[in-house]
């Protein structure tokens, strides 16, 4: 699920909630609201968030990329 990769890969990278909320220019509730999938993801803001977190946006959309970018990340530190 694409919202469970983001967190994933935001956890994986230190990112706060509160990052990608100013990021998107909306309140830390909304963006919670928007991670746990309780409202649906538009493209243009999963567009903004794989920027803000600095990876390509399809890698959001799958699973086995989202675990190679974490792998990647947990293997830098």
């Amino acid at each position: 699920m694409v919202c469970d990769n983001i967190r994933m890969i935001r956890e994986a990278k230190g990112v706060t909630k509160t990052h990608l909320a100013k990021g998107l220019g909306m309140s830390l509730q909304g963006y919670r609201y928007l991670e746990s999938g309780q409202v649906k993801l538009d493209v243009e803001r999963m567009i903004r968030i794989a920027q803000l977190l600095g990876v390509n946006s399809a890698v959001l959309l799958d699973d086995e990329q989202t675990r190679s970018i974490i792998n990647e990340i947990q293997g830098n530190k």
